[in-house]
């Protein structure tokens, strides 16, 4: 189960009525992406330069799901499944070395080690045997191998969407566009959607809209503990100490989607001190909103 994301982009439909009549149109790709809904906008390329592009941005989320996917075989589940995973790609390593910066930034309440726990919230199974299995300092982390103590488990549904996000964007800044829409659950948006900058909504888990955003080169992410429930009505973003949700929705923004991503859910769990310090360690991420 993936994490619910509360953020309507609405740059895509607003531009319509804001672009003059001569102006191209932007080409628009749909499909999945790590369990949810994706989207890019992409201004600058004509219909055979799209698919070509779309075709490669296909194939690289191809590889994020090959990687953190758990429901498909993916390192991720091999790693889980062996308790070792050996020569993990550099893209795997990368998440676990950003994973293990934000860990320490917030605190330990960012921590991919919840898997077991969050499996016997959903399952109605021993929560306090679950615990035992959770805690991101008996990760052992090296280029040639990731291991884990026994009945430990991972997921990386707090940052993989992010990580997908930025990896297209790197993507499309190599072929060149400069002016993109990626909505991967967390956005990225580089450039801008016809000389502005790209308008995103962000709306609680009941649809209220709790403010907008304007986004240039930067990423937006937002959670929300109850917009998903799991075992009979608990929040699905848990604190790995058995702490509540501090609150509702938060909202990050940030230059790296993933980043943003992590920082969204870990905030979510955490006290205004241990927030603030927390983005002390990341300076270009802000707080959109928070309730």
């Amino acid at each position: 189960m993936n994490r619910r994301r509360f953020l309507t982009v609405a740059a895509a439909t607003l531009a319509a009525s804001a672009r003059g009549a001569d102006a191209a149109m932007p080409a628009i790709w749909t499909g999945r992406a790590m369990g949810a809904d994706a989207r890019i906008v992409l201004h600058g390329a004509d219909p055979t330069r799209a698919r070509h592009v779309f075709g490669r941005v296909e194939a690289e989320l191809g590889r994020v799901e090959r990687h953190f996917s758990l429901h498909a075989e993916s390192e991720l589940r091999r790693l889980n499944r062996d308790g070792r995973l050996s020569y993990p790609a550099p893209e795997v390593l990368a998440v676990f070395h950003l994973s293990d910066r934000v860990h320490q930034a917030t605190g330990g309440a960012f921590d991919p080690t919840i898997q077991p726990l969050w499996l016997a919230v959903a399952t109605g199974c021993d929560t306090v045997a679950a615990r035992q299995a959770v805690g991101w300092s008996r990760v052992r982390v090296g280029a040639d191998e990731i291991a884990l103590d026994p009945g430990m488990a991972l997921t990386f549904n707090g940052i993989a969407q992010g990580h997908a996000a930025d990896r297209i964007a790197a993507l499309l800044r190599a072929e060149g566009f400069g002016d993109v829409l990626i909505d991967m659950g967390e956005v990225m948006a580089l450039g801008t959607n016809d000389a502005r900058d790209w308008q995103a909504a962000i709306a609680a888990p009941d649809g209220a809209e709790l403010g907008r955003v304007g986004l240039r080169n930067r990423a937006l992410a937002t959670s929300s503990p109850m917009g998903t429930t799991i075992g009979g009505g608990a929040g699905h973003i848990l604190h790995p100490k058995g702490a509540p949700a501090r609150w509702s929705t938060i909202s990050v923004s940030a230059g790296s989607a993933a980043i943003a991503d992590a920082l969204s859910t870990a905030f979510c769990l955490m006290e205004p001190a241990a927030i603030q310090r927390a983005l002390s360690e990341f300076p270009e991420a802000r707080i959109e909103a928070m309730i």
